[in-house]
């Protein structure tokens, strides 16, 4: 999902290097919101699943208000960085797509076969944008790791944080 390769950062200006670093988590941010969207929107398929497992006649309001306040409330240890709305990101509205053509609007009517169908379709999604931000992650920490060795070996200062 990202539009570039990350060279050898050992290669990179300290410019260079900032500024991939800086894409890389801007890219980051879009892949966390429609991971997080993927991951709620399972949640409450998952829901409807365990309803109908137990052959409860429990709301499902209530098991909507359950997933909502967990994702609203739990999360990473990480402070969220400042970011615009996502809604429209490429990630996002395939994710859109995906749920809307397997019948999420209208969860609660669809058949067990159709909801195994849904389940399998954004977990597949998820899985697949987990493993792109676990990826981008590796090539982040390698950014990372090189700026920390020029600050240490004295390639780089903090004053030059202002000169970019």
């Amino acid at each position: 999902m990202s539009t570039i390769e990350t060279p050898d950062p050992t290669e990179l200006s300290l410019s260079d290097l900032r500024g991939l670093r800086q894409q890389l988590q801007e890219e980051d941010d879009a892949v966390s919101y429609a991971r997080r969207v993927a991951q709620a929107r399972l949640d409450l398929v998952k829901a409807e699943a365990a309803r109908r497992a137990e052959s409860s006649d429990a709301d499902a309001g209530d098991d909507l208000r359950s997933v909502l306040a967990q994702h609203l409330t739990a999360g990473p240890a990480r402070p969220p960085r400042p970011t615009e709305d996502l809604s429209d990101h490429p990630l996002a509205v395939e994710l859109d797509e995906i749920c809307a053509s397997k019948g999420l609007g209208h969860v609660k009517s669809l058949d067990d076969v159709e909801l195994v169908a849904l389940t399998e379709a954004i977990g597949e999604f998820e899985a697949r944008v987990s493993s792109d931000r676990r990826a981008r992650f590796d090539r982040l920490d390698a950014l990372s790791a090189e700026l920390v060795r020029r600050y240490r070996d004295g390639e780089a200062d903090v004053d030059s944080l202002h000169a970019d």
